[in-house]
């Protein structure tokens, strides 16, 4: 019982719930399930959203980004506050209304404020409240097109092909890239005559290094996909006043073209490491410790039966909670 409440809740067992456990009825795999719907639907689930979708998301470095004011004059304590909002209030809507993990990739609408919709160049939205607000184009579907996403992966004064590649490797594919060698150069951002060189073009100078492009050839596709966004998420089509050419090659001769279309191959030849990787993180968030080679039967378990529901979030949960990891205490030392 205080497992199942701290996974769902971040809190203590409530009298229902103790009560269960005291007649041994959380045994029963038909009275779990209704538990754990039950505790899905009460407020203090939110607590998800706080904690496991802050931490996986990266949702808390938020706090510590610090746009340069000279690049990004329209940045302040406000829209910093609007992107966290945003972002929680997507999360939180998934789980309330039980949809897909999948429209994570793919929802078609966000929640917005006027602030923020002004920001993302969306019109009709007024007012300092936020309400669900739907999608008229493709680029922002999803958490490929949150401002929050796109802040925490840019540096200061720039976008970071690199550093959205990799949450991408990361957080959807499961797949980190190594860590880099030691004595890697430093970027360069302008030419041998001093103009100033795209971030493609300073990309393609940095990968003319076979140590760096072992690595580059993953990641910056997918972060390129991003390049019309600029450090802090606006939309844009050119980039030291050349176009931007948001164009990605995978290394298996997957190509795409822009935000819209990396959600595509995200979702049809990717899905599979997209749930996996879901499952994962949320299965570490729930027994407090990372998942190790003997947990892969239970989390292919899990994944093969939420596959009957289109992987909806209550699915997931309910997998996690009778599966033997969760279930099982690690026996005392001999």
């Amino acid at each position: 019982a205080s497992r199942l409440s701290f996974f769902l809740w971040s809190s203590l067992p409530d009298d229902q719930l103790l009560d269960l456990a005291e007649r041994g009825r959380l045994t029963e795999p038909e009275v779990l399930e209704k538990e754990v719907r039950r505790l899905l639907k009460d407020r203090r689930s939110s607590a998800l959203v706080s904690n496991f979708a802050a931490q996986w998301l990266q949702l808390r470095s938020l706090r510590a980004i610090n746009p340069d004011q000279d690049v990004f004059p329209y940045f302040d304590e406000n829209l910093r506050e609007a992107f966290r909002q945003e972002t929680e209030l997507f999360f939180e809507s998934l789980l309330r209304e039980d949809r897909s993990i999948l429209e994570l990739l793919s929802a078609d609408y966000t929640f917005l404020n006027e602030r923020l919709a002004r920001h993302y160049g969306i019109p009709d939205v007024y007012g300092s409240h936020f309400r669900r607000v739907e999608l008229k184009g493709e680029e922002r579907r999803g958490l490929l097109g949150k401002g929050s996403i796109l802040a925490v992966t840019s540096y200061a004064n720039r976008t970071s092909p690199v550093l959205r590649g990799k949450w991408v490797l990361e957080n959807i594919l499961g797949t980190p890239p190594p860590p880099p060698p030691p004595d890697i150069p430093s970027l360069v951002e302008t030419s041998e005559d001093g103009k100033a060189l795209s971030m493609r073009q300073a990309m393609e100078e940095h990968r003319a290094n076979p140590v760096c492009a072992s690595c580059h050839n993953v990641m910056d596709p997918l972060g390129f996909a991003m390049e019309n966004f600029d450090g802090i998420g606006s939309w844009r089509t050119r980039d030291a006043g050349d176009s931007i050419d948001s164009s990605g090659v995978l290394p298996d001769g997957t190509s795409f073209h822009g935000p819209a279309e990396l959600q595509q191959v995200l979702l049809e030849g990717k899905r599979e490491e997209f749930v996996a990787t879901a499952t994962e993180r949320l299965l570490t968030y729930a027994l407090g410790r990372g998942v190790e080679a003997y947990d892969a039967p239970a989390v292919r378990s899990i994944i093969r039966e939420a596959a009957t529901s289109d992987y909806r979030w209550s699915s997931l949960f309910v997998g996690i909670v009778k599966s033997t990891p969760f279930q099982m205490r690690r026996s005392r030392e001999p």
